[in-house]
């Protein structure tokens, strides 16, 4: 599922979590004007692999500048279930929308048997930010996460109680020092690959921790430094096409960030799919992961 923008800008409410966000000196008008290219650009290749992508459209009003990433306020899971989840910005609240839940149940043929909402933690100031601030192992049944002002202890618990998860939870930091906002910009994990930037994560014993994880649930780990983090390297994610195959989808920044080795295994495990994204990546901090929530909802036909 992706959400077509209708006032795509860097958002001034997320940008002291979000070291990645507010690189750019475009007006408004320009970055939401590039971003609907590149928006347009991603679903083209995605689609062209023979990815089935569903796109809503943006509402215009309230204005929500980070409806491009869904993967963060959404999670469909195979049982049925759609989790929505508490977030830290005020105007990402207003992304969580029904009327999208009933669409993929009444026009696109998913079946969704039941709807978790997660959104009281916001009462509490406490916050989980959906597949950015779980990376999920859904085979494994383990949710992985780096703590940070989007991502709190008692909403993972709920999550992993609610959804029967194991939760690996983790302190990471950039090459400054400074906390990563969301966890999917450090790692992703698929089905037999998984890569991370393990040198995120300061403290040996947690580092130690997710790469016994990955390695005893049988990942092959694609290890990333810094500089390939912040090339968004991290932001990418493992989707299947209609005939069953794996495609790897990243940026363009992303893949051009990755070395020949790197480049080799992600390729022999499956189709790799890439589209400039720079704008986005520039004005609001995320990439292609962040722009996908996977839908892993059952079908009318498969029952």
């Amino acid at each position: 599922m992706m959400i077509r923008p209708a006032r795509f800008q860097s958002n001034p409410q997320t940008a002291e979590s979000n070291r990645f966000q507010g690189k750019t000196s475009a007006s408004p008008g320009e970055q939401h004007a590039a971003a609907l290219a590149q928006f347009e650009s991603l679903t083209q290749v995605l689609e062209a692999a023979g990815v089935r992508v569903c796109v809503f459209d943006d509402t215009p009003e309230p204005h929500t500048p980070d409806a491009i990433f869904p993967n963060n306020w959404v999670s469909f899971h195979a049982d049925g279930t759609a989790v929505l989840y508490p977030m830290e910005a005020p105007n990402r609240r207003t992304e969580r929308r029904r009327d999208i839940l009933e669409s993929l149940a009444d026009e696109h043929g998913f079946l969704l048997r039941n709807v978790i909402d997660m959104s009281h933690h916001e009462n509490e100031g406490h916050f989980l930010e959906g597949t950015g601030s779980m990376v999920l192992d859904r085979s494994n049944r383990i949710a992985y996460a780096c703590l940070s002002s989007r991502t709190h202890l008692d909403p993972l618990g709920e999550f992993a109680q609610r959804m029967d998860y194991e939760v690996l939870a983790f302190d990471a930091v950039d090459q400054n020092g400074a906390a990563i906002y969301h966890t999917n910009v450090l790692m992703n994990v698929g089905e037999k690959v998984a890569v991370l930037c393990d040198e995120a994560i300061p403290r040996h014993e947690q580092r130690q921790a997710v790469l016994e994880s990955l390695a005893a649930t049988g990942h092959e780990v694609i290890r990333l430094t810094f500089a390939q983090l912040h090339a968004f390297a991290g932001n990418m994610l493992e989707l299947r096409s209609a005939n069953g195959r794996r495609v790897t989808a990243l940026s363009e920044q992303a893949r051009n960030a990755l070395d020949e080795e790197q480049l080799a295994k992600l390729s022999a495990n499956g189709d790799l799919v890439s589209a400039m994204i720079d704008t986005i990546e520039c004005s609001s901090g995320g990439s292609v992961r962040c722009m996908l929530a996977e839908l892993h909802l059952p079908q009318d036909n498969q029952e």
